[in-house]
């Protein structure tokens, strides 16, 4: 189909050989493009704009086949958000929660610490009513309800931000994850040592805690001290080191204490040279054993990522560092790994390895994803780096058997082997019954949530259905068939029908309509002409309106259509032709043209055919000149007869007059002929009209008259003035304040502005207004006394003028001049001599 500029044109080539008043049906089915052929599909790759038999691309694509459920709703499956069946629940990050996340699952799967924290005591829980929302207050309460919904919960991964606002986490920045383990079961170990069961106030101790002492040996006397101390954790430095146990006897090797840093001994009552160990005498049933990936650099004075690796055994003999054996069990087997993934210390993502302490098979937690390590997949530690380029990849080394390597893991959490008859007993922890409540209430509101979401969901997918079916019987019957009835519908109202996802609203065609409330011809192009047989079912489903069919084709807007189109095809022709008529003489009655109108006709005209060809539905443009034939020009306002040339918007306006009449300026206007009016007349219909024996507007007759009266009225005024008040007009023979005249004891004060405007009137009487007032109020202080002092006056800071009060002649002249100011402005010489500073009054 051809573009739609060439669908126009061609919609109105017929106006060339037509006149407005030789239009038939044929040619108003022309302008609205009713035949033109209905594109079939496959033929256009997008809708043709301005064929309003074209049908193909509006969206109908997407309903003309096999449609899959999915296509009918955007909710995704509310089982997908549920646990499957032998797996573990995960933890939403909250921004940049992962590392709580993490020692959350590590401390879950801590089966001693579970189990006792099941056994502290919770009124607030036992005592809920299930019929509002459990709230914890406490960490102890926090960390409870979320081990219970970690095991028992129906939810793929659960909300911890309760016990993120307890501990007072910024969720949006990341902390040191070493930092927070030691806070936070150093927060655990004083919230449980409040507990009224006294074997759940040592818990935290009897899990983590063991002891190890700084042993110092002095080099002189062979002294030995010794100073006891308690870690839960062992920070071991990597740096240097390629495995744990380097790291580990790195940790208690001897240290010599010589120079400053010598030791002083109280045997030998002064400082020293020295040796210093740690010896460790007990460990813990769970060992901590942090490695210092993350430490100060003194060169940039900021943290630093260590990305060297480290490996580590499944189970580690902690024997041989061990001073005192006795019957302590000395072997461990790892049960967790803790991940850094990114080569920044600010910035990375959190992850663990985690052991199910139960079956014995590794699990990678991350975030709200758990995936089962096993096969290949089972390599502890080992997780891609964040924006690591392949090239800066170390390799990794080659590990024995029961070896893992990480450049990435920087905490190691081992578990003392237990005994093989401990069995099922110890790795069985039940959720106690009063907590149990309170899961079975949150699963409870999953499910229900589950069959909200998918009763929503068969919904949308039962009314998609409906829609599908609609679709494809109501598109069938659309076109609409030569020679049968047709109707108009609004293109965009049937592209949002065949759009889904917005709610189809009722049918508004209001926006089509022509002044004359029918089908605008510019807008046939936006619409689409469908069958009667579909129109009626359409508003029958959604309604709306106004209905536009058959007889909605309007033949005034066509006929005016095809006007302005002649007119602008004739338009340079007609201008050539004026051109040449104006400059001949002709006999005979004639016609008023503006000559500003004159010289811009043709501009005018041209606008006033581009407004007349654009104009829209029930807002048409005005026409150049207001009001039938005659002269009825009083609709012209006043500021029509201010307008400049480059301001006129309508043909003839320059000579009508703020009154609607004849302008009496005839040196504005023209007389042009009847036959040059008549071609102006075709152009411009609405024109003011003025024939050449019309008379000027005899308002404005009276009031240039008067005007002449009161210019010659205020001319004699300003000549008496000006004789009367000869030395002040030209400023000769003033009295000055310094030189009194002589036998004149008194002098008036007058306002510098008033004689200023006062001159302005004497030299230019027709263009300026009589002063009438001398003003003098401008000298008055807000008291109403006078408000400069002598000597201000005498230095110049106020500007006055000074009249002699034997001029009484002056006086009279101005009705309200001197005599008749208020008396404190009287100024007397010789008071004000004797009293300069106090003269307001």
């Amino acid at each position: 189909m051809a573009p739609r500029v060439q669908l126009e044109k061609a919609a109105w080539r017929w106006v060339e050989t037509v006149k407005p008043e030789e239009i038939r049906q044929e040619h108003i089915e022309l302008a609205y493009r009713i035949n033109l052929p209905a594109c079939k599909r496959g033929a256009c790759r997008r809708n043709c704009k301005g064929n309003p038999n074209c049908l193909v691309g509006i969206g109908e694509q997407a309903w003309l086949g096999e449609i899959d459920e999915s296509a009918f709703h955007s909710i995704d499956d509310p089982n997908s958000e549920r646990r499957e069946k032998n797996t573990f629940v995960g933890l939403t990050n909250l921004g940049a929660t992962c590392y709580v996340n993490t020692f959350l699952q590590v401390w879950f799967h801590n089966l001693e610490l579970r189990r006792s924290l099941y056994q502290c005591q919770n009124s607030r829980a036992e005592e809920h009513d299930t019929e509002s929302d459990y709230e914890p207050q406490s960490i102890c309460e926090h960390l409870q309800y979320l081990f219970a919904l970690l095991q028992n919960s129906n939810r793929k991964y659960i909300d911890p931000s309760g016990l993120v606002k307890a501990l007072g986490l910024d969720t949006g920045q990341q902390q040191d994850a070493q930092e927070f383990s030691k806070l936070f079961l150093s927060l655990l170990e004083d919230t449980l040592s409040k507990q009224k069961n006294p074997n759940l106030r040592n818990v935290i101790q009897q899990q983590f805690c063991g002891q190890f002492s700084y042993v110092t040996v002095c080099n002189q006397c062979g002294r030995s001290s010794a100073l006891p101390s308690r870690f839960y954790e062992l920070e071991l430095n990597i740096q240097g080191h390629k495995s744990l146990t380097e790291c580990v006897t790195e940790f208690l090797k001897e240290e010599k204490l010589d120079g400053e840093n010598r030791y002083f001994c109280e045997t030998c009552q002064s400082k020293q040279n020295a040796t210093r160990r740690i010896k460790l005498h007990s460990l813990p049933p769970t060992l901590n054993l942090q490695l210092m990936r993350f430490v100060f650099d003194r060169q940039t004075g900021h943290k630093k990522k260590l990305n060297s690796f480290i490996s580590f055994p499944e189970q580690l003999d902690m024997g041989p560092f061990l001073e005192e054996k006795q019957d302590e069990k000395c072997v461990y087997e790892l049960s967790a790994v803790l991940i850094h993934r990114g080569i920044s210390a600010y910035s990375g993502h959190y992850i663990a390895h985690v052991k199910d302490a139960r079956t014995g098979d590794w699990y990678k937690f991350n975030d709200e994803e758990i995936e089962k390590m096993e096969g290949k997949k089972l390599q502890l530690g080992i997780e891609e780096d964040i924006a690591e380029t392949v090239k800066s990849q170390t390799k990794k080394p080659k590990c024995s058997k029961g070896y893992h390597c990480s450049r990435n893991a920087y905490m190691l959490v081992y578990k003392v082997q237990q005994e093989e008859s401990s069995g099922p007993i110890r790795t069985n922890v039940e959720v106690p019954a009063f907590l149990q409540r309170l899961v079975d209430q949150d699963n409870h509101k999953f499910e229900e949530w589950c069959s909200e979401m998918t009763d929503m969901r068969k919904q949308s997918v039962d009314k998609g259905k409906a829609k599908h079916e609609e679709v494809k019987e109501l598109y069938k019957l659309l076109p609409a068939r030569d020679g049968e009835p047709y109707e108009f519908i609004p293109l965009d109202w049937l592209k949002k029908w065949l759009d889904d996802s917005t709610a189809t609203k009722e049918i508004d065609s209001s926006r089509f309509l022509c002044s004359h409330d029918k089908l605008h011809p510019d807008k046939v192009g936006d619409s689409r002409k469908v069958s009667m047989q579909a129109a009626q079912l359409l508003y029958e489903r959604y309604g709306g309106g106004p209905r536009l069919n058959e007889s909605s084709l309007c033949r005034e807007c066509v006929s005016q259509r095809c006007r302005v189109l002649r007119l602008k095809n004739q338009l340079s022709e007609d201008y050539k032709e004026i051109s040449n008529l104006v400059k001949r003489t002709f006999s005979g009655a004639g016609f008023w043209v503006g000559k500003a109108s004159l010289r811009s006709w043709r501009q005018l005209a041209l606008e006033q055919l581009e407004e007349d060809e654009h104009e829209t539905a029930h807002n048409n443009s005005q026409t150049n000149g207001q009001g039938p034939h005659t002269n009825n020009s009083k609709e012209f306002s006043s500021e029509l007869s201010e307008c400049t040339e480059d301001e006129m918007k309508t043909f003839n306006e320059d000579i009508v007059c703020s009154h609607g009449g004849l302008s009496i300026l005839e040196t504005e206007r023209k007389l042009v002929s009847p036959e040059v009016w008549t071609k102006f007349r075709e152009y411009f219909p609405k024109a003011p009209e003025f024939t050449q024996d019309q008379e000027a507007c005899q308002q404005c007759l009276t009031m240039e008259q008067e005007e002449k009266d009161n210019e010659a009225v205020s001319k004699m005024m300003a000549l008496d003035q000006k004789n009367q008040l000869l030395n002040l007009f030209h400023e000769k023979n003033r009295p000055a304040l310094t030189k009194w005249p002589q036998g004149t004891d008194v002098l008036y004060i007058v306002p510098l502005f008033f004689v200023d405007e006062w001159r302005k009137f004497i030299r230019r009487p027709t263009k300026s207004s009589p002063v009438s007032n001398v003003s003098n109020t401008l000298l008055l202080c807000p008291h109403g006394g006078f408000m400069f002092t002598y000597d201000s006056l005498i230095n110049g800071e106020a500007q006055h003028s000074a009249v002699a009060k034997r001029m009484g002649c002056d006086q009279q002249t101005l009705h309200r001049g001197p005599a008749n100011l208020h008396p404190l402005l009287e100024t007397d010489y010789t008071k004000w001599l004797h009293h300069p500073v106090h003269h307001s009054t």
